[in-house]
């Protein structure tokens, strides 16, 4: 009980010290920290689904799009505030979700991969031909979250979408229903002999993730002030994907180290052009192969060794 009590010290005053640093950097600094925290959003809810049930998508990013183009839509076209749109657009990926996930998370494994990347290429076409719509690939112009644009203020709001994220995966990961993830993650023919609702819990954490990708997609999108093709398309999964992998897919803090240091490396590379992506990709498949528990893993090995020499 007392080391809980310290561990919650210890992370409010990480996440105090670390929602005071923007104030001491420049805008493009700011921003770089803005597209860290939007990654967060995005590797935490996909590895809830990869990472704790082992359900691989390739359409996280499709939903993500989904939220991103529904609040755009409504704000755009309909006059509804951002705000609400948000909200739709959460809505609107959970429900894209929950019926995607009625239909093919039955299959499973690789069909399930491959159907998740028909739809996200499916998506990608409608939004690129739906110029009245969607405005194609000249982007879908919206408003901001806020009436005066500040990358503070949406540093705070990223952070806000971040935490919440994560304290939804860590509420889920760490209650029962967490359990039947890992069971039908370990095993899924001996988690259905014990009752565990094999398909139940796939759709439910489906669901919760594609939602959470929505509501990312929808600040980001509200953020840029633009919404583009490049949101949902398949560059963005893979870098997702990679920013998991190599942070520690299946561990809470993976996901969170993955999408900041391969968004401030991305920063760095960012000359040549989009090979920065088939780079990380490259990494991935090499963390996966040698490291498969990602830096989280690998750190944990170096302290489990040090432990008895101590």
């Amino acid at each position: 009980m007392v080391k809980a009590i310290d561990n919650r010290w210890w992370l409010a005053a990480a996440v105090a010290g670390f929602a005071a640093l923007p104030w001491g950097l420049g805008i493009y600094h700011q921003h770089v920290l803005i597209v860290s925290l939007f990654y967060v959003m995005m590797t935490a809810s996909w590895n809830l689904l990869a990472g704790y049930t082992g359900q691989v998508s390739f359409g996280h990013a499709a939903f993500a799009g989904i939220g991103a183009y529904a609040s755009g839509i409504l704000a755009t076209k309909v006059g509804l505030n951002p705000w609400l749109g948000v909200g739709a657009g959460t809505l609107a990926a959970a429900v894209f979700g929950f019926l995607l996930g009625v239909l093919c998370l039955k299959m499973g494994g690789i069909y399930l991969s491959l159907t998740t990347l028909g739809f996200s290429e499916i998506l990608h076409i409608i939004i690129n031909n739906e110029y009245e719509i969607t405005r194609g690939t000249m982007g879908l112009q919206v408003p901001g979250l806020i009436a005066e644009y500040s990358k503070l203020a949406y540093f705070y709001i990223f952070l806000a979408g971040a935490i919440i994220t994560l304290a939804v995966v860590h509420r889920l990961i760490h209650a029962n229903i967490g359990l039947n993830f890992r069971a039908v993650q370990n095993d899924e023919r001996a988690a259905a002999a014990l009752g565990v609702d094999v398909v139940r819990v796939r759709v439910l954490a489906f669901t919760v993730s594609s939602a959470l990708a929505g509501m990312a997609g929808a600040l980001y999108g509200h953020y840029l002030l633009l919404i583009t093709p490049q949101i949902p398309s398949l560059d963005q999964q893979f870098l997702v994907l990679s920013m998991t992998v190599i942070g520690g897919l299946g561990s809470f803090a993976g996901p969170v180290i993955g999408a900041f240091g391969l968004e401030i490396l991305s920063e760095y590379i960012r000359a040549y052009g989009e090979y920065h992506v088939l780079a990380f990709g490259l990494v991935a498949l090499i963390v996966a192969r040698f490291a498969p528990r990602g830096l989280v893993g690998v750190w944990k090995q170096f302290m489990d060794r040090r432990r008895p020499a101590a």
